[in-house]
């Protein structure tokens, strides 16, 4: 004996009465189901998060929400079921294909949120740990799984909405032309975001310029069709992805040192000395702890200058740390200031001598003579 025939016996065969009583159980029951769910997935909250699995924690979040929507969404296609079997409304023929679309979507919604959360703990699990990872890829392959997602789900819909998957395909084969030509800035900015992700010339958190463009700064997103750029003063940058396919980009964070070049003047009086400063100038970043002595080291006389004899330093910084590299340059120079006064020596400045032959000093300073 089925729940209508209870009803029937129940309520002496009001068929109104039996009809919305039918239909407040199926309600009610998916009512309480929900409420005794929710509760469930609270109570397991805080175990999941004390696991050090990250699958658990994006499949606890993925589906907390689909799952609820399915619920109330089954309950309420089978109670329209029921109101649908006693009626011959048009509208009622809508159900079963609205619950499969349904179904599909909601399970497309998990997968997108699991894919999500998945790209998130990846990447929290490796900061935590101090590891090194490509935030760039995982980025990348996160947007292609999300992409797959939803296309397979808007044909499967289509599919079961009765629409002929290959009629759609072949249709976009020839549209697809028009709509080429009608989006090209959008595709160009799509493949350029393309190139970015399989080349890699940047990844996020790199600081890029390009002596091409008014463009330098900190990366701090890679889309499909923009590239964020946060510049030093702290104001974001928009850069469409195409942009970067004719351009040249300068990556300063893949430096592997950083270059000391600098060119130091000694007067002409002390030119017996200048042999004795950069021999103790080159031994002094020989010697010192932030300086790669296995890259190039040059320190030698340079030029006749017009108020100085100049030598020059080349060398490089075993940092590439921006703050750091300075730290390491002002100490080198001071150093340096330090040798040419050890010397007897100064450090030139712009002087001009003026030479006057016999006899040409004006009258009044011969007078004062």
């Amino acid at each position: 004996m089925d729940l209508e025939q209870i009803l029937n016996k129940l309520l002496e065969g009001n068929a109104a009465a039996v009809l919305v009583t039918q239909v407040f159980v199926v309600v009610f029951a998916t009512l309480l189901l929900d409420f005794l769910l929710k509760r469930f997935i609270r109570r397991m909250e805080g175990r999941i998060e004390a696991t050090r699995i990250l699958w658990d924690d994006a499949l606890y979040y993925a589906m907390r929400r689909p799952l609820s929507v399915l619920i109330w969404l089954l309950g309420v296609s089978f109670a329209a079921d029921i109101v649908g079997s006693k009626s011959d409304a048009a509208i009622f023929e809508v159900i079963n294909p609205a619950r499969e679309v349904g179904v599909i979507t909601l399970f497309a919604w998990f997968l997108f949120r699991f894919i999500l959360a998945m790209e998130k703990n990846v990447v929290l699990k490796a900061e935590r740990k101090g590891d090194n990872i490509d935030r760039t890829t995982v980025d990348a392959i996160g947007k292609l799984l999300r992409l797959s997602v939803i296309i397979t789900a808007v044909l499967v819909a289509m599919q079961t909405l009765g629409f002929s998957i290959s009629g759609i395909l072949a249709f976009g084969g020839v549209g697809g032309i028009a709509v080429g030509f009608a989006a090209k800035d959008l595709l160009s900015n799509f493949f350029g975001g393309l190139m970015i992700f399989l080349d890699r010339p940047f990844a996020v958190g790199d600081w890029i310029r390009s002596p091409d463009r008014s463009i330098e700064g900190t990366v701090e997103k890679i889309g499909w069709r923009l590239t964020v750029i946060r510049t030093f003063d702290k104001r974001p940058l928009y850069v469409p992805n195409s942009t970067f396919a004719s351009i040249a980009v300068e990556n300063p964070s893949r430096m592997s040192h950083r270059r000391i070049y600098e060119t130091i003047g000694i007067r002409y009086g002390d030119s017996d000395k200048m042999v004795a400063i950069t021999a103790a100038v080159r031994e002094m970043l020989l010697q010192h702890e932030e300086i790669d002595t296995s890259q190039t080291l040059i320190v030698n006389f340079n030029a006749f200058a017009p108020s100085s004899l100049d030598f020059f330093i080349y060398t490089f910084t075993k940092t590439t740390n921006w703050v750091k590299y300075h730290e390491v340059k002002q100490d080198v120079l001071l150093r340096v200031m330090q040798i040419i006064e050890q010397h007897g020596a100064e450090i030139a400045f712009p002087t001009s001598t003026v030479h006057l032959a016999d006899g040409a000093l004006p009258e009044a300073l011969l007078q004062q003579r």
